[in-house]
């Protein structure tokens, strides 16, 4: 295929974001004396993939995402709490998780001989920087792209206008971006005519209009793709 670059997401693509999310949010519920009950998790994940896609559509900001969650959640359950203060409060048990997807690790290791390998990240910055760095991985990239410190956010055209710009010598036909999510990751691509590989470990059926250049159902596939 002849690719030189190539674009990672982070979170449930290299980081195992879910099981960093279920131990921030156990002990944040158990910090407020909150059992954390599947209910109780379930709520916050449904309202919080709502907002998050809202976000991606532009409808909102993501100072809106973070400070309301919380309180939205809480209110559920007919307790009222300061959405600001619990998110910090979240954040600090998140940034601790740094579990990684199977395979990632020696993937990465693998590739980053052969190909100039940059992060493509919605999310906080200092809450990625942390994750990726207590897990060893950032050592690998040329450049780390957060959504919050471009302005921007995938599946923006805008963001992926941003981090081209900033690789050196970058070539849209010589790019590859490798991502879990349909809605932010190939439908990026697709905007912005870059080819796309979709990390489909659960063999969910693409029931969507973003069609990626390819898809793969281990981190362990990649290779065949991009290696000749």
């Amino acid at each position: 295929m002849g690719y030189k670059t190539l674009l990672f997401d982070v979170d449930d693509t290299l980081l195992d974001f879910k099981a960093a999310e279920d131990s921030a949010l156990k002990r944040l519920f158990q910090s407020e004396k909150i059992d954390a009950s599947q209910e109780l998790l379930m709520v916050y994940k449904n309202l919080n993939a709502g907002l998050w896609r809202q976000f991606e559509r532009g409808e909102i900001s993501r100072e809106e995402v973070l400070n309301t969650r919380f309180k939205r959640v809480f209110a559920e359950f007919n307790k009222q709490v300061d959405g600001f203060a619990m998110e910090s409060r979240y954040r600090e048990f998140l940034e601790d998780g740094h579990q990684l997807i199977d395979g990632a690790k020696p993937l990465i290791e693998r590739l980053y001989r052969e190909f100039d390998l940059y992060i493509v990240t919605n999310g906080v910055s200092k809450t990625q920087y942390r994750r990726l760095k207590d897990s060893g991985m950032d050592q690998y990239f040329r450049g780390i792209f957060v959504s919050e410190d471009t302005g921007f956010q995938k599946p923006m055209p805008e963001f992926f206008k941003y981090c081209f710009e900033r690789i050196p010598a970058f070539s849209l036909q010589e790019s590859l971006i490798i991502g879990d999510s349909l809605s932010s990751d190939i439908r990026g691509a697709n905007l912005v005519g870059l080819d796309s590989c979709w990390f489909n470990p659960h063999k969910d059926v693409n029931s969507s209009e973003n069609t990626p250049t390819f898809e793969i159902e281990s981190l362990e596939e990649l290779p065949k793709i991009v290696v000749g």
